[in-house]
């Protein structure tokens, strides 16, 4: 992308910015979503998948933005998106074909338009309450 990037310590920020090398001004935008996808939690070759493919997008939403819980009925529901040992995730991931961070009472998602929309709704549906086999088969 031939972008200039530093990390400020004193602000902890990182800040991009063009150089001469610079091709396409767009490159900006793809960089700020590979670090800004980096610093959510994903792994660093699904961010670099970011900068390869257009069609990519992240999409953030926090459980409390589904359903209003709190105390152990939040844990429960985040439990519920995870699964044990992370199975349910997992089912969600490669049934859907996206990328799925659970930090604390966030969830991001990573993929394109259309698989976005379909493992949102599945995990909305777990947060809803409805058991995982359900959520599977659909």
């Amino acid at each position: 992308l031939k972008l200039q990037v530093r990390f400020n310590t004193r602000t902890r920020s990182v800040e991009m910015k063009t150089s001469r090398h610079t091709l396409d001004t767009s490159s900006l935008q793809k960089g700020a979503d590979f670090i800004g996808a980096f610093m959510v939690g994903f792994e660093p070759q699904d961010a670099v998948a970011l900068l390869r493919l257009d069609d990519l997008y992240i999409e953030s939403f926090k459980v409390t933005d589904v359903k209003i819980l709190r105390g152990d009925h939040l844990s429960r529901a985040i439990g519920r998106v995870a699964g044990q040992d992370g199975k349910t995730r997992f089912a969600i991931e490669n049934a859907t074909r996206t990328r799925i961070v659970v930090a604390d009472s966030r969830i991001h998602l990573l993929g394109s338009y259309g698989n976005i929309r379909l493992a949102r709704n599945a995990i909305c549906d777990l947060i809803l309450g409805a058991p995982p086999g359900k959520v599977y088969n659909n």
